[in-house]
C-alpha cells in the first residue's frame, strides 16, 4: 500500500487514482494521516479492497506536489541515528564503529512535505539524505524477528543539519541543530515494506543542483531498521505513528575537502528506490518579526 498526506488528509493511492480515505469509508477512519496509526492494521486490511496499489512513481500525477504534507505530521516521538553507516563513519574521522546505535532526536516543529523552500539560517547547513521508519504497533522489547511488524511502512527524508549550532559549546548539540524549521521533510509517501522486494536493500541518495552528492544501499546500514527497532524498544516504548531515521550514508557537506554547505538558491534532490523523491529549495533566512 501506498499513503500520502494530501492537503492534511489521509489518502490511500491506487492505480485507478487517489481515495480520500475518510470519505471513502464513510468514516470509520478519519482523514488525520497521523491518527491512521493508532488502527493501522486495520487501515491495511480495509485499504487492500480498494484495488491495486500504486506503483513507484505512478501517482505523481495524482496531486500537486507541494500538496504533500509529511506522512507522519505529528508524531509522539521522533529518533534519528547517527554513524550508521561505516563510510560516513570513516567521513568524519571515525574509526571504532559502535556496538550499540547512536541516537538523538529530531524536534516535530521541524516536519515538513516532500516539496519545500526552506529558509536557510546563520551558519552551516549540511544535508543527510535518510531511510526513514514508522511505527505502526506499541512496542516493547521487541524480538529482531518480529521487528517488521512493527513497522507501518517507508519514507524518505532529510536530516538537515546547521554544523556551526551543532559543534557549538562544550558538548554538540545534535537535537537543536537539526531541528530549524523545514530541516525535516519526510515523503512523498508512506511505503508499507510488503511493497517492496528488498526492503532491506534499497538505494538511496542525493544531489544538489544536479551533482550526486550521496548514493548507498540500505542494506550498508551497520543496524538495520529490525535491529533498531528492536533495541530501542528495550529502552523506551515506541508508539504508533513515532518516527526513525535511520542514518545517512557518506557524502556529506562537512566530509568534503574543502566543507561544502548549502547557499540561498539550491536546489536538494533525495531519493530512495521504490519511494520517491524529496525536493528542497533554499531560500535566503527570514527577517526577524
Amino acid at each position: 500500500m501506498r499513503f500520502a498526506n494530501v492537503d492534511g488528509r489521509l489518502t490511500l493511492l491506487v492505480a485507478d487514482g487517489p481515495i480520500d480515505v475518510a470519505g471513502a469509508s464513510k468514516g470509520r477512519f478519519g482523514p488525520s494521516p497521523q491518527a491512521a496509526y493508532e488502527s493501522f492494521d486495520d487501515l491495511r486490511r480495509w485499504a487492500e479492497d480498494r484495488g491495486e496499489p500504486a506503483s513507484a512513481g505512478s501517482e505523481a500525477g495524482m496531486y500537486d506536489p507541494r500538496a504533500l504534507g509529511p506522512v507522519a505530521p505529528a508524531p509522539r516521538q521522533v529518533f534519528a541515528i547517527g554513524l550508521n553507516y561505516r563510510d560516513h563513519a570513516a567521513e568524519g574521522g571515525i574509526t571504532a564503529l559502535p556496538d550499540e546505535p547512536t541516537v538523538f532526536a529530531k524536534y516535530p516543529s521541524s516536519f515538513s512535505g516532500p516539496v519545500t523552500d526552506v529558509p536557510l539560517p546563520a551558519g552551516s547547513v549540511d544535508w543527510e539524505v535518510e531511510l526513514v521508519a514508522v511505527i505502526s504497533r506499541t512496542a516493547r522489547a521487541v524480538d529482531p524477528v518480529r521487528a517488521w511488524d512493527h513497522v507501518a511502512g517507508l519514507t524518505v527524508g532529510q536530516d538537515l543539519t546547521e554544523r556551526r549550532l551543532q559543534q557549538r559549546g562544550p558538548v554538540p548539540q545534535f537535537c537543536l541543530a537539526k531541528s530549524h524549521p523545514g530541516f525535516s521533510p519526510t515523503g512523498p509517501v508512506l511505503v508499507t515494506p510488503d511493497e517492496l522486494a528488498t526492503p532491506d536493500d534499497l538505494e538511496i541518495g542525493c544531489a544538489v543542483n544536479g551533482e550526486q552528492m550521496q548514493k548507498a544501499r540500505t542494506a550498508s546500514m551497520i543496524f538495520s531498521i529490525p535491529q533498531l527497532v528492536a533495541y530501542l524498544s528495550t529502552i523506551v516504548t515506541l508508539y504508533p505513528g513515532d518516527v526513525i531515521f535511520t542514518g545517512t550514508p557518506s557524502g556529506v557537506g562537512a566530509g568534503r575537502t574543502p566543507p561544502r554547505y548549502l547557499r540561498p538558491g539550491d536546489e536538494l534532490r533525495s531519493w530512495v528506490e521504490g519511494i520517491g523523491e524529496l525536493r528542497q529549495r533554499f531560500v535566503p533566512p527570514r527577517p526577524e518579526a
